[in-house]
């Protein structure tokens, strides 16, 4: 069984992400201080604006089923007493403000890899940190590889349930339409994901000032309810989540499992960094989403404490009759802005993960010229969809959901908690005693909320665990996968110093013309021009191998654009060419290559290259019985092969100029 692979034109796709760093990286983000005067006072504002409308959607609207699931989980276990909503409420403010403000806001934010977010490119920096004293790496990878997919289960069961617990309300506030919630759910869920495509600057710029408007009601509505009742600010001492959990042990842990839904979102906002920086996230973090989510908690917890029966949906209880209908809709907007931040954050993650060497080249598409970070993946928001929808199909309920819902948020916290306690000896020299203490504040918590979640496995909780299973055999497949197909063939591409020996000394026939030939280096020949020679016997006049950078701007300076280099000669036509481009340009090497030759960068006339042909290297995979991996695993490689973004539509070919060509690779 055969299928094609390419060897891609501007980005090296690692073999090993252990022995090489990625071509295509993604840009270094500017230091607090510069980040602010880059962008002045409003741009930061208008950042801030946008991260609201993006970034914080889903903890953000936490509030709608974090309380109720609380109280009323296995039956109402935990009652509507003074001492368990105080500690309840204790339990929830202390969640927020150890896993969110302390570890992922204020510490994991200045934990990044170029500016990127996530666990992933916490992994890759904990391997480059690593792989700098000599150590091996690569079970950091493995580490993030299980991140990332509990991160692609959330991401799927997130939209659904939030758009979902949100839609629910028409049950209280319209029960004439109630039973058409899935289906308005889904409707909703469908549109979201049709805008994708044009970006998430432009849908945070949207949602933005909505998410403003959500913050301010839920703020005030938790303010209504606890001034009235100012003894409930007991809530805040960490004395009562301590009474609670020695007083009542076994209630504590069943209640972990539901407080545990406060900071689902966490991962999301770290994964969404690239998109708009650390200082907007951190101003509205700190000025906004904390201190509304906290008054919120707050006056639903008053209002549990003087009502009971409010318990089965505070939230909207906290609101008069007239405004609930109007509160249903706005909370409706807000579920599809938290939809928006798992989608993008998936995003991000998928990039990381496509540079790191462990999914497939897909197609990315830069949706913003000023930031990297705003992409938007066809491939990952298709899948992304199509996984919501069977989702709320299959559970049909936002209740039945949230049994499935904190298994992949409580393992991927604790996943990151592992990366940042590897990281920070060495990039923030934390003494072991640091060390211990974070272990033992973030660790602790998480694990018992991992624990707490464990029993929710046979009621739902597997769904995730699967979606991240998938996603794990599709990584690993893919990262060995191309090890095998890179030792294959750098064998047969052969050195490219030695190439250009035996070609001056064989005195090839030349042809007219000139042929480009991608390539992502210049230390091996690639396997389209040595296809060439071998086959026909000839070699055009002039040989252009062309790699491919992508750098940490919007564009390339023109004075950087090009590094040249003769490969030793200047009379035998074959010459290597680098070209930089913005993160924020189409990476056109046609246009790039007469630029190039208009600048004399290339000794040729720039007409040259409207007639020049393009020779893309690629091969069929040839499944074999080598050993090193499995034969359906094999299989597996040869159709994530198929689906690999084409380089010549990328990188602007010309379809009537470009041949492919190669020689088989097997595995």
């Amino acid at each position: 069984m055969a299928a094609s692979t390419e060897r891609e034109n501007g980005v090296v796709e690692p073999a090993d992400p252990e022995r090489s760093e990625p071509t295509e990286a993604a840009p270094a983000e500017e230091p607090d201080g510069a980040e602010q005067r880059g962008r002045g006072r409003s741009g930061v504002l208008a950042a801030g604006l946008a991260a609201l409308g993006v970034v914080f959607g889903d903890i953000g609207t936490s509030p709608l089923y974090a309380l109720k699931t609380v109280f009323t989980i296995d039956g109402g276990i935990v009652r509507a007493n003074a001492n368990d909503v105080y500690g309840v409420v204790s339990l929830m403010f202390w969640s927020i403000t150890i896993v969110v403000s302390l570890k992922y806001v204020t510490i994991l934010m200045r934990a990044d890899n170029d500016g990127e977010g996530g666990v992933m490119a916490l992994a890759a920096l904990a391997q480059r940190l690593y792989r700098h004293r000599g150590r091996r790496t690569g079970v950091f990878l493995l580490i993030g590889i299980v991140g990332v997919a509990l991160f692609y289960g959330d991401s799927i069961i997130t939209p659904a349930v939030s758009v979902l617990s949100a839609v629910e309300g028409l049950q209280v506030a319209a029960p004439a339409v109630g039973h058409l919630t899935v289906p308005i759910a889904a409707a909703i869920l469908a549109g979201l994901f049709l805008v994708q495509r044009f970006g998430t600057g432009r849908v945070g710029n949207l949602f933005g000032p909505v998410m403003v408007v959500w913050f301010v009601v839920i703020a005030v509505a938790g303010v209504a309810q606890v001034v009235p009742h100012p003894s409930v600010l007991q809530g805040l001492s960490p004395s009562w989540a301590i009474v609670f959990v020695v007083a009542h042990p076994l209630t504590a842990f069943v209640a972990m499992g539901a407080v545990v839904l406060v900071i689902t979102g966490a991962e999301a906002l770290y994964a969404d960094m690239g998109h708009f920086g650390r200082s907007p996230i951190r101003r509205a973090w700190f000025f906004v989403v904390f201190p509304a989510l906290t008054l919120n908690y707050l006056g639903q917890a008053s209002l549990v404490l003087h009502d009971p029966s409010a318990r089965g949906n505070p939230f909207i209880l906290l609101f008069p009759d007239p405004l609930r209908l109007p509160v249903v809709v706005l909370a409706t907007v807000a579920t599809i802005i938290a939809s928006q931040a798992v989608i993008s954050g998936a995003f991000s993650l998928s990039r990381q993960a496509v540079l790191l060497g462990l999914l497939p080249p897909l197609t990315i598409r830069q949706t913003s010229k000023r930031e990297s970070g705003q992409i938007y993946l066809p491939v990952v928001n298709g899948l992304l969809f199509v996984g919501v929808l069977a989702i709320m199909l299959s559970f049909g309920s936002s209740a039945r959901l949230a049994t499935a819902y904190g298994v992949s948020v409580t393992g991927a916290l604790v996943v990151d908690t592992l990366l940042l306690l590897t990281v920070a000896p060495l990039l923030w020299h934390w003494r072991p005693w640091k060390i211990v203490l974070a272990a033992i504040a973030f660790g602790g918590l998480e694990l018992t909320f991992l624990s707490g979640n464990l029993s929710k496995i046979a009621h739902g909780g597997f769904v995730p665990l699967l979606i991240a299973a998938a996603v794990i055999l599709v990584m690993t497949t893919w990262r060995r996968g191309r090890q095998l197909v890179t030792e294959d063939r750098v064998e047969k591409e052969g050195s490219l110093a030695d190439f250009v020996e035996e070609v001056r000394s064989e005195h090839l026939a030349r042809v007219q013309g000139v042929a480009v030939f991608p390539h992502p280096n210049r230390d091996t020949v690639p396997l389209a021009l040595r296809a060439n020679v071998d086959h026909n016997h000839v070699l055009h006049e002039r040989v252009v191998i062309v790699s491919i950078e992508v750098i940490g701007m919007p564009t390339a300076p023109e004075e950087k654009r090009f590094t040249p280099d003769e490969l030793g000669y200047t009379d035998d036509g074959i010459e290597h060419l680098t070209i930089r481009f913005g993160f924020s340009e189409t990476p056109d090497v046609p246009a790039a290559l007469r630029t190039a030759c208009l600048m004399h960068v290339l000794d040729l006339d720039a007409a040259a290259m409207d007639s020049a042909s393009f020779f893309v290297s690629r091969g069929a995979i040839q499944r074999t019985r080598r050993t090193g991996m499995a034969s359906w695993r094999k299989s597996l490689f040869v159709g994530l092969s198929h689906n690999a973004a084409n380089p010549s539509a990328r990188f602007q070919l010309p379809s009537d100029r470009t041949v492919t060509m190669g020689s088989d690779v097997d595995i």
